[in-house]
């Protein structure tokens, strides 16, 4: 009898309401793949896949050229540093571009990248990174687990603190903004079952319009806009509304798509996930999604939410591989899992992480037409 759980209770296309359904292609990549990028039809049936030289450092999208931007993990590889056992798995370092048949047309490298590095269509990449705070600073930093902080390169106690930096195409810094200057410590405590090596754990960057950035922390359960000329920071979502967030996305109408995983909700005794919309004015939530029973939807990290040209919605119930559709009214409309199941390929981190699974950090969808003009389908 199969022992893996989630491969027992079924893979590939779950279900599909051809009449409600958005259609179209979707892309993902298995996290504990080998560097494999698959594209299915509403069918799930493979039509398009990319061989790359790295391991996801995340996730992968299609860009208006047709063009896969690609963030590479660099650890699994030997070519970048196991700061810390999570840094095997959410740190990135290779940000590129691939071409249909997988060759490279560009790359940046950052080796202290991790999480999301967004690629713009002009070739700017906007993404996370980490800088090391030690002593004092270090110290400031608030919350977590006591004794937790990784070590440094020569042993020393070490918090890792968010960066995010904006380059060009050929690599130039055009802009930055560091967490532990611009971050009230006292405002933005890590969650008090967290490891003391990474704060404030910034796992989604956006442009928001010109002149800001919109970024979610998880570990201090905060959704924030950043002013790109001062640096200071506006919260639109704190603990009272999301916990452990990820994918925060501008819409057209303005409001602002968040995947609230649920994990240590302030105030609820259950688990649960859930998508939210919210007004950046205010932090209101505007339009939500979650199961009934509300509990039969969690991942308690990672996840993803795309908002469709039909007005459905993509969710990403990321850790068990899991992807599927729904009305504006809540009604699933597509359910497909990931049927890609692996360990980690390099041994350094399927010693430390050695389960089966067919994770996906987040995934996309891409109207037919836009596809098959690409050539993919």
């Amino acid at each position: 009898m199969e022992q893996n759980t989630l491969k027992r209770r079924g893979a590939g296309l779950i279900g599909r309401d051809a009449e409600r359904s958005a259609g179209g292609y979707t892309l993902y990549a298995p996290l504990s793949g080998d560097g494999a990028v698959y594209l299915v039809d509403e069918d799930g049936a493979e039509v398009h896949r990319w061989n790359l030289p790295y391991r996801p450092g995340r996730h992968a999208r299609l860009l208006a050229d047709g063009s896969l931007a690609y963030n590479g993990n660099l650890v699994g590889s030997g070519e970048g540093p196991a700061l810390f056992d999570m840094w095997r798995k959410y740190s990135g370092g290779s940000m590129a571009r691939y071409d249909r048949d997988g060759k490279m047309l560009s790359e940046v490298v950052d080796p202290l990248q991790h999480h999301d590095a967004h690629h713009l269509d002009d070739g700017r990449i906007l993404y996370a990174a980490l800088e090391p705070l030690t002593g004092n600073r270090a110290r400031a930093v608030r919350g977590g687990h006591p004794g937790t902080e990784a070590a440094g390169p020569d042993g020393t106690p070490t918090v890792y603190a968010d960066t995010i930096q904006e380059v060009g195409p050929d690599g130039e810094l055009l802009w930055s903004w560091n967490a532990f200057d611009h971050l009230d410590v006292l405002d933005f405590p890590l969650q008090a079952h967290y490891w003391r090596e990474h704060w404030p754990l910034i796992n989604s960057v956006q442009p928001l319009g010109d002149d800001a950035v919109v970024a979610s922390l998880r570990s201090v359960s905060a959704v924030v806009v950043i002013d790109r000329a001062t640096g200071d920071v506006r919260t639109v979502a704190d603990p009272e509304t999301v916990a452990q967030q990820h994918h925060v996305t501008p819409l057209d109408s303005g409001t602002l798509l968040v995947f609230d995983n649920g994990t240590f909700r302030h105030g609820e005794s259950v688990t649960y996930s859930r998508v939210i919309e919210l007004d950046p004015a205010d932090g209101s939530v505007v339009w939500q999604y979650a199961d009934n029973p509300r509990e039969a939807f969690f991942t308690p990290f990672m996840g993803g939410a795309q908002r469709l040209w039909n007005g459905n919605t993509l969710i990403t119930e990321a850790a068990f591989g899991r992807l599927f559709e729904v009305t504006a009214e809540g009604r699933v409309v597509w359910e497909f899992v990931v049927p890609q199941f692996s360990a980690y390929p390099d041994p350094s981190t399927r010693t430390v992480f050695p389960a089966v699974g067919n994770a996906v950090f987040r995934a996309y969808r891409y109207p037919a037409e836009q596809v098959q003009a690409w050539g993919l389908a």
